[in-house]
């Protein structure tokens, strides 16, 4: 799984010569995974600084009022959105914690005024601005059983 979490473009022959399984064998574990729903997908990762999305921020949401109509409204606004990367409902003091990803900070300044601000359930945007990613993301690595 860790292999084909790092490149899922590896071929069968490619995945049974890191993990000492043949061909055959790794072909029928992958078909298992996605059967399962344990693989739910299989995506390109891109460089967003070379496409000119240089500016990474996480912003947190607060709502203004709480439903589960308002809850479903927001989110299918953010899923709308092309500068939100990730979104996430969460607990503690916001609401949502949004990935965002957008050219420049006037970009940033203009998507919170004109988009999340002004939405009628948002009381409150703070957002922090990404300096450096220290580990990125590169999937879940399962830990044996101790």
């Amino acid at each position: 799984m860790l292999a084909l979490q790092r490149d899922a473009s590896l071929t069968n022959n490619a995945l049974s010569g890191l993990v000492n399984l043949s061909p055959s064998q790794c072909s029928r574990r992958r078909q298992a995974l996605e059967d399962s729903g344990v693989i739910v997908a299989y995506r390109a990762e891109l460089d967003a600084d070379q496409l000119g999305f240089g500016i990474e921020a996480l912003t947190r949401v607060t709502l203004a009022t709480h439903n589960a109509s308002t809850s479903d409204e927001f989110s299918g606004f953010l899923a709308s959105l092309s500068e939100v990367v990730e979104a996430q409902a969460v607990t503690g003091d916001a609401d949502y914690v949004l990935r965002l990803r957008v050219r420049s900070l006037d970009e940033l300044a203009d998507f919170i005024h004109r988009q999340l601000l002004p939405h009628a359930a948002v009381a409150q945007v703070k957002s922090d601005i990404v300096l450096k990613t220290v580990k990125p993301y590169i999937g879940l690595q399962p830990v044996a059983s101790r």
